[in-house]
């Protein structure tokens, strides 16, 4: 049983999850299908993140994914609690973040469809944490667990970076239901 103690709105607990404590809203919510159509038009980066399961690596295609501090250098993944990878990367102690090549549509379907050796076929190699970082991304962040919150469906996982690689070209982008490449 881990201790609890409440902060403000938020309940935390000695594993570093937390969950809100505040009352929901009586007010009604928007129609699903409306507000998957307004985030629709938010074009975003893709991402997959990676951890070490116990079974050998694990990951998924993020899109919802962002940087949250400077000081310290911390970013945040929202994972859905239905992922079959869940479990798997909000407990690992480190996680890895790829930021997508535009030339990367093919990775990002394996981690998001596929439920086999998401890793067969594709170069990687174990950073901090054995972390799997996979090559050929726009860029590599290894993070390490900082703290897990959960909000509705998701639990937004935020992770403290110890190293960044980065390369040129463009990154991945996805906008209204479609991959998209960046146009000068």
């Amino acid at each position: 049983s881990s201790a609890s103690v409440a902060v403000g709105c938020v309940k935390a607990t000695d594993d570093g999850i937390q969950s809100p404590s505040m009352a929901e809203s009586h007010l009604p919510g928007v129609d699903p299908d409306a507000f998957k159509a307004a985030l629709g038009r938010w074009a975003s980066g893709i991402t997959v993140v990676t951890a070490a399961g116990p079974d050998g690596p694990v990951g998924l295609t993020v899109s919802a994914f962002s940087s949250l501090s400077l000081h310290p250098p911390l970013v945040l993944v929202c994972i859905g609690h239905a992922s079959w990878t869940h479990d798997l990367v909000t407990q690992a102690p480190g996680f890895g973040v790829h930021i997508l090549a535009t030339d990367q549509e093919e990775v990002s379907n394996t981690f998001a469809f596929s439920r086999e050796d998401r890793f067969k076929d594709l170069p990687w190699e174990g950073g901090h944490h054995g972390v799997p970082m996979l090559e050929g991304a726009h860029a590599r962040l290894v993070c390490e667990r900082h703290q897990v919150v959960e909000a509705g469906d998701h639990s937004v996982l935020i992770g403290r970076v110890l190293q960044a690689d980065v390369t040129d070209g463009d990154p991945l982008m996805w906008w209204k239901g479609g991959y998209r490449h960046l146009a000068e």
